[in-house]
């Protein structure tokens, strides 16, 4: 007798929900970590050209130049909230992807523990049903041998 689990198709299905959630989180982290790079970059445009700014203000600085500074600095500050705003949404959908994530993986493993389980009890029935052809082929040689 063949083992055959019943929710062999279940469980396959749910592997395969897991894999695609996986790519999913997969995608979502790569996503979160690239914008994440690219605010880390604007941040450290901006404290370079803060100390360079520091240090043209104390050699001197015609007022123009101050302008053009202080415009690049707002287009600047602009660019890094709306990068940190970006990071907060990327973050946001990367935790959720992850929740699914961690929800299919508990779906898949309640799954593979029942399968286990069936294995054992199929295995326990199978030993149980050998025993018993094992005590009637006893009981007929023993019958055969004795009359």
């Amino acid at each position: 007798m063949i083992y055959q689990y019943k929710f062999e198709k279940i469980l396959t299905l749910k592997e395969k929900e897991k894999r695609d959630a996986f790519s999913k989180y997969n995608a979502a982290l790569k996503s979160f970590e690239e914008v994440a790079e690219k605010l880390y970059k604007f941040l450290k445009k901006k404290e370079e050209m803060l100390a360079f700014q520091q240090e043209k203000l104390r050699n001197g600085l015609s007022i123009q130049e101050i302008r053009h500074h202080q415009l690049f600095m707002d287009n600047l500050e602009k660019l890094i909230s709306l990068c940190q705003q970006e990071v907060i949404e990327a973050r946001y959908k990367m935790n959720a992807l992850q929740d699914v994530l961690m929800e299919r993986n508990i779906e898949v493993k309640k799954y593979e523990k029942m399968k286990e389980n069936d294995l054992i009890k199929f295995l326990e029935i199978m030993k149980e049903a050998e025993n018993k052809q094992m005590d009637e082929i006893s009981i007929r040689q023993f019958l055969s041998k004795g009359h």
